[in-house]
């Protein structure tokens, strides 16, 4: 589904990614998992074209979209839900999932698909008209993934969506990840808690210093020593 060959990005002087090479096969989960600073974040906004590449190819569907414009490449079926939240703070809940449907022009499928986000969230809807600055932590995330489901994405890539949430939270929120899976959307997850990425990836990725340095089944990577030592606290 997508393919990102020898991606090189650099900001100033600063190399943040250094040959990056991924698969993220349609239908699954794939977590990118590293420490702060290690380039994840970038991987997936060079994607998105938020940042320019030095080098490499980024391939969506067999099409090249390397220098493709953002507002094309959302168009195609490809949605960021950012780290921080980033909703829109003085509009309601639905004026901002709304705003997720921006590009599309069929009343009908949005309403359908804002249905979808209120089963998933039935929170939202409790909250239709509510303020967003107004939210709680977790809500702001629900309405944040919600919002990127808008747009009905193929493939949704989700960064850092369980920071500074309760555990309890958290749980839900990899439970509704896992849901949106099943519904066929295929999930490009970047997750500070990475157990609980792993658990669910069908395969992940792990960024040291801008490279890849190891890669495999979620599964497996779980029961790597060097991922034990370095970011499952064993």
């Amino acid at each position: 589904m997508l393919k990102i060959e020898n991606l090189n990005v650099h900001y100033g002087g600063i190399h943040a990614l250094r040959g990056v090479n991924m698969h993220i096969e349609q239908g699954k989960i794939i977590s990118l998992i590293g420490a702060n600073g290690a380039g994840k974040s970038t991987t997936l906004r060079s994607i998105m074209g938020l940042v320019p590449k030095s080098d490499g190819k980024v391939i969506y569907k067999g099409e090249d979209i390397t220098t493709t414009p953002t507002i094309k490449i959302v168009k195609g079926g490809i949605s960021l839900t950012p780290e921080g939240r980033k909703v829109f703070p003085d509009l309601t809940v639905k004026e901002n999932l709304l705003l997720g449907a921006y590009l599309r022009k069929n009343k009908a499928e949005i309403q359908k698909d804002l249905e979808w986000v209120y089963e998933l969230f039935p929170r939202l809807l409790e909250r239709e008209w509510q303020i967003a600055a107004t939210l709680s932590g977790g809500e702001q995330q629900m309405l944040a993934v919600g919002r990127s489901l808008m747009s009905r994405p193929q493939l949704l890539m989700m960064d850092e969506p369980s920071l500074g949430l309760a555990p309890i939270i958290v749980k839900g929120i990899f439970d509704i990840i896992k849901q949106i899976n099943e519904a066929g959307v295929s999930v490009l997850l970047i997750e500070q808690n990475a157990k609980a990425a792993l658990e669910i990836s069908d395969y992940a990725y792990v960024l040291e210093t801008g490279t890849v340095v190891l890669e495999g089944p979620g599964k497996e990577l779980i029961t790597n020593d060097e991922v034990k030592k370095a970011y499952l606290g064993a």
